[in-house]
């Protein structure tokens, strides 16, 4: 099959996004894309304009704080945006048979995956469950902030964002290609609670 370049750009992707955000920061939201011919449009197909990879926290709502609607964004969520065999498989449907020309990585302040890999660190004592599980992927990034003299949640979640990004070229082959391509883009951002801010703190592909 034929791929149909999308109608956005990366970088027009990532403006869109930015401009929804500052909207949710001022307080002007205009909530686009959420009324019954929207929905009526979408009933045979899809055309989101990025992938947003968050954490599974119930304060980072992607559609809110970016102030998208029905059908602007395919959203995946993990608790500490961990990467597993299904978020992958996600994630390469978004870009392949889709062709979301912009994938964001979305971590936040106060994450609570990100404080327990870190006090894990600090104690010597892993959570039980599959929460283990969690900490045990997000280590690494603890690991590359503890060495850089980051001991801080925040910096630390900072840090497994821009971690992330690289470490999903590594796995994934497809989405690889597809960055190099110039078909997308990868950026890690951290959402900021308090004022509501999404703050790009990385990127891999032309934006």
């Amino acid at each position: 099959m034929r791929r149909v370049p999308h109608s956005l750009t990366p970088a027009q992707a990532w403006q869109m996004l930015r401009d929804g955000n500052q909207r949710f920061v001022d307080g002007a939201s205009i909530h686009p894309n959420q009324d019954s011919a929207r929905r009526s449009e979408l009933v045979n197909d899809q055309n989101p304009v990025c992938v947003i990879f968050g954490c599974s926290d119930s304060r980072l709502a992607a559609e809110i704080i970016f102030d998208l609607g029905l059908g602007d964004a395919f959203v995946v969520r993990s608790a500490g945006h961990v990467l597993d065999e299904a978020v992958l498989g996600s994630l390469e449907y978004a870009v392949e048979p889709l062709n979301v020309p912009l994938i964001v990585i979305l971590g936040h302040d106060s994450c609570g995956a990100v404080t327990a890999s870190v006090n894990a660190y600090e104690t010597g004592e892993m959570p039980q469950g599959f929460v283990r599980d969690l900490v045990e992927r997000i280590m690494p990034s603890v690991l590359t902030a503890q060495r850089q003299g980051v001991t801080d949640v925040n910096g630390t979640v900072v840090e497994h964002a821009k971690q992330t990004g690289p470490h999903l070229l590594e796995t994934s082959q497809i989405i690889a290609k597809a960055v190099e391509e110039g078909r997308t883009a990868v950026l890690s951002v951290c959402y900021h609670l308090a004022e509501g801010k999404a703050e790009l703190v990385s990127h891999v592909g032309q934006i």
